[in-house]
């Protein structure tokens, strides 16, 4: 529990001052207190906001508050029982009181209800084992036998050629941009709906982005919008040098439309399938179908290296090339020479341990995250407002967030509405990504929608994303859920 002694005020203190003071402490709560000390009341930032919209002034005292039985619990009270009260009275902070009603100390939610996260590292037991080698060996710096078994495991799980073991996932992406040989002024389409990763090696290589719409199928790029622009493109004599297709939240493009438009005008596929490991299009892993596929291991993917990525190609020679880049393409010679620009890309033998750990687990981790999706859409089943993304027939998404949308037609809740209610119970979710033509950094890009009106708008307007770990318990989600419930029968 925490010290009360920062957080006790009286009545003669100013606004001015309390707000100070809550400002020092970092709570959000002040206990009033009479002058023997006994609890009055609590007063909440939201109290002081009210006084001051009240026209009341900075130097006026908190004799201006009016009376308000506090909540409290007693010395011995369980935690339990704290959180019952705070759940009762949507109050994240309770302070104990002695038996003459004195605060002597204070419960804060986040103390006895852990933060329920988006997405958290989920260890599997197998990766200590990699990691203690690589120290046993001394194989600490980049390179070495980790990095080397990773990327051949990796290939393996997914019947791929060949991988690059890489600092990043956006590493990937830059080093398939440039093996691609995308340079100045080059067009490179790229899904609109997407993290900026995707998008930001296109402006390393000082290419031009064009931004494609997603589709209602399956919320990725549409095939539609991308023969739109592939046509106008190729037509006018600029055609472009790669497309950047997006697998988002763990769900499949349709890569059958995408690769047949993509042999139709020869312009080759990069898969950033960062966010979809395990997940398969008609029974083949996604990443898979491009010239090149893009993964992610950062820490809050479907299984991590706490930092990392990985690139894949069936073509030998241009992984070859990827590794020669990613560090820092050093030539063949008995001294450091170079020829070209290159970069320090190369993942750690340390890090490569563990995603060799963490491999031997992913399809656990897959099942898990599609129960917590399941469960959320079964247990919510009866909020005709809350809409699933979808998974077409023959699609496996591997759910790395379980994703919904609050159709506008059925309720005037939005996703900060729902954001806003988890937040107060010490649970993360956040909204979907917001699509790379709304953002500052690429104002004035071209963009092509799916139709007569932008679908990834619409998405970024009404879904958020839920609480998707796989080591979240049942009991959290059920929190989570309890939340939504709550928010939606006000």
């Amino acid at each position: 529990m925490n010290s009360v002694e920062n957080i006790k005020v009286t009545r003669n203190y100013t606004l001015k001052n309390a707000l100070k003071l809550m400002n020092d402490s970092g709570k959000t709560i002040l206990l009033l207190l009479d002058d023997s000390g006994i609890l009055l009341r609590t007063i909440t930032d939201g109290d002081i906001r009210r006084l001051l919209l009240a026209d009341t002034g900075l130097n006026d005292t908190l004799e201006c508050l009016p009376p308000r039985e506090a909540v409290v619990v007693r010395v011995g009270a369980s935690n339990d029982e704290v959180l019952a009260l705070m759940d009762k009275y949507e109050v994240n902070q309770i302070p104990v009181v002695d038996a003459n009603n004195k605060p002597i100390e204070l419960f804060l939610r986040r103390d006895i209800q852990p933060r329920i996260q988006l997405s958290i590292p989920h260890m599997g037991g197998y990766e200590l084992q990699y990691v203690e080698e690589a120290f046993r060996t001394n194989w600490i710096a980049p390179l070495g036998p980790n990095v080397d078994a990773f990327e051949k495991e990796l290939t393996g799980y997914l019947g791929a050629g060949y991988a690059a073991a890489l600092s990043s996932g956006t590493s990937a992406i830059h080093l398939a941009l440039r093996l691609l040989d995308v340079s100045r002024g080059d067009i490179v389409l790229c899904s609109s709906f997407t993290f900026v990763a995707s998008a930001n090696p296109i402006l390393y290589q000082a290419a031009v982005p064009v931004f494609i719409d997603s589709e209602p199928a399956t919320w990725n790029m549409s095939p539609i919008a991308l023969e739109t622009a592939l046509k106008l493109y190729c037509d006018s004599g600029q055609k472009p040098k790669a497309i950047i297709v997006a697998h988002l939240y763990g769900q499949s493009a349709d890569m059958g439309s995408i690769m047949r438009l993509s042999a139709q005008y020869d312009v080759p596929v990069v898969e950033d399938a960062a966010e979809s490991l395990g997940a398969r299009y008609r029974g083949q892993h996604t990443g898979t179908f491009g010239k090149f596929g893009v993964f992610s291991f950062n820490g809050n993917k479907i299984i991590t290296t706490s930092g990392g990525g990985m690139l894949i190609s069936d073509d030998e020679k241009l992984i070859e090339k990827a590794r020669f880049f990613s560090t820092q393409a050093r030539d063949p010679a008995p001294h450091y020479e170079h020829t070209e620009v290159g970069y320090n890309y190369r993942m750690s033998n340390v890090l490569a341990g563990i995603g060799r750990g963490q491999l031997k687990v992913l399809d656990s981790r897959v099942k898990a995250r599609r129960d917590v999706f399941e469960r959320y859409k079964e247990s919510l089943s009866t909020l005709e407002c809350l809409e699933w993304m979808p998974q077409p027939d023959d699609d496996y998404s591997n759910r790395w967030l379980s994703v919904g949308c609050l159709n506008p037609e059925k309720t005037t809740l939005r996703p900060k509405d729902l954001i806003n209610a988890l937040v107060v119970k010490n649970i993360e979710a956040r909204h979907v990504w917001k699509p790379m033509h709304q953002q500052p950094l690429y104002k004035g890009c071209d963009y092509y929608p799916h139709g007569e009106h932008s679908f990834s708008d619409y998405l970024f307007e009404t879904c958020l994303c839920l609480p998707s770990a796989s080591n979240m318990s049942v009991e959290q989600q059920q929190s989570v859920i309890r939340t939504i419930r709550a928010v939606y029968e006000k």
